[in-house]
């Protein structure tokens, strides 16, 4: 027994570090590190300053060539020294102590989380919580980089069946993917706003009846287009002189399709001047 622990153990009688040992392909690693782990965290919420949740976080950090392996267990040490404060204004300082403990010149970050948004129906004025989607995509190398993005719910009613039928016309659910970069901080609750008007009409979780035939006319008179939806999210953020780069996806889940319908658009403001 005592032959198998002096073989674990280094010349000083510590455990042996593997992962730091040579590795001789010379290949090194882009992101290395731990994913999906559920954690809590705060995120700003403009009505109440705080909304607490919980996100199911990524983290990674870079790899040169000459190391076999990173050290698994530090990711979520640093998640650790953190508790109840992981959130967005902490995500730099996050990254730094990733990349100075793990010795790494890139780190990265990602959460996602659901964040509820109280919302009235629109006639009965009943209020329910609307669930969506959100994340943070952070990285620091030479500087850093934030990337907020928002999956909305949202009705969307076929222009072309519309046309075509006598009788009524087909709709759907359709999920709008939106991912911004911000030059000052944008608010959760603002986006979704705005994303929401580019749909037929917007998803309510609860509804009575009047709100029913208010949100049933109002998809009616607002067809739209998954192409629509995507070229009218773009017009909004191109006026939004605070987004300098967005990308924005639309998808229809088809209620007459076995397949459902898709577009997207990116734009880089910076880039235009």
């Amino acid at each position: 027994m005592r032959a198998v622990n002096d073989m674990n153990k280094s010349p000083a009688g510590q455990m042996p570090d593997m992962q730091t040992s040579r590795d001789t392909r010379n290949i090194p690693i882009d992101k290395v590190g731990v994913k999906d782990i559920s954690y809590p965290v705060v995120v700003m919420d403009k009505q109440k300053k705080f909304q607490h949740t919980v996100a199911r976080i990524n983290m990674y950090v870079d790899l040169p060539h000459q190391f076999k392996g990173t050290h698994m267990s530090r990711f979520v040490e640093i998640l650790n020294t953190y508790r109840e404060e992981i959130a967005l204004d902490k995500l730099e300082t996050i990254l730094g102590d990733m990349k100075k403990k793990l010795g790494a010149s890139t780190a990265h970050l990602e959460m996602e989380f659901p964040y509820f948004i109280e919302k009235r129906a629109p006639v009965s004025r009943a209020r329910g919580l609307m669930e969506y989607t959100c994340s943070f995509n952070a990285s620091l190398a030479e500087s850093f980089d934030f990337v907020l993005g928002i999956r909305i719910p949202v009705t969307s009613l076929c222009p072309c069946s519309k046309e075509l039928s006598a009788y009524g016309a087909h709709n759907q659910r359709s999920i709008i993917t939106v991912r911004v970069r911000y030059r000052e901080f944008v608010w959760i609750e603002d986006l979704v706003s705005i994303v929401e008007e580019c749909g037929s009409s917007p998803v309510y979780s609860l509804l009575k009846r009047v709100d029913e035939k208010h949100v049933t006319e109002r998809a009616y008179e607002n067809p739209k287009f998954v192409e629509d939806i995507v070229r009218e999210v773009t017009e909004r953020f191109l006026a939004m002189g605070n987004i300098s780069w967005f990308s924005v996806e639309a998808e229809n889940f088809e209620s007459i399709h076995k397949h459902s319908a898709y577009a997207s658009i990116e734009r880089d403001k910076r880039e235009e001047g």
